[in-house]
């Protein structure tokens, strides 16, 4: 492959990790045809882009990748891999469960999620647990508003009990 030709991989894989912010790095190698179009069919119905890359390529995009430190997955960028890019951190390590309860593979070799980066394929469960920070947010509002739903919940409730005591009364006066 010629040098331009390689740029031009590397440019669009580089366009791709800045575009997801979250991906798995998976080992697809023992798949058959089959599973393998199985395996990007639910990919592509769950919002999750699967990309078969080289390497050596992969590395020198996310070399070039500025404000972020991938220096932790150089390591296990070895052997076949595949890409799972998507905009939720934890929905790759569910299809990759969920996939793995009929096939052995995909295996998880490392993950970039919110900044972070996960090693290892014993780490998946803690993949499928983990939570996006929309989510966390929104679990905090949740949890801020409770109390002044009880509030108002129990001020509503008064009020219908006080018009309801002075309608009795105005009927008894009667």
């Amino acid at each position: 492959m010629r040098k331009e030709d390689k740029q031009v991989i590397i440019d669009s894989i580089l366009a791709e990790l800045q575009a997801c912010p979250n991906f798995y790095l998976t080992d697809v190698s023992d798949l058959n045809a089959e599973k393998t179009s199985q395996l990007r069919r639910q990919c592509f119905n769950s919002g999750i882009k699967m990309l078969v890359v080289k390497n050596a390529l992969l590395h020198k995009a996310m070399v070039q990748m500025e404000g972020k430190d991938y220096n932790d997955l150089y390591e296990v960028l070895k052997g076949s891999t595949a890409v799972m890019l998507c905009e939720t951190g934890n929905a790759p390590a569910k299809l990759i469960k969920n996939f793995r309860q009929k096939n052995d593979r995909p295996i998880l070799k490392g993950a970039y999620i919110e900044e972070c980066c996960y090693i290892g394929d014993n780490m998946l469960d803690t993949l499928c647990n983990i939570k996006s920070k929309n989510d966390l947010i929104a679990d905090i509002i949740a949890l801020l508003q409770s109390p002044m739903k009880n509030i108002i919940s129990g001020l509503q409730s008064g009020g219908h009990k006080l018009s309801g005591i002075l309608e009795t009364l105005s009927e008894k006066a009667e």
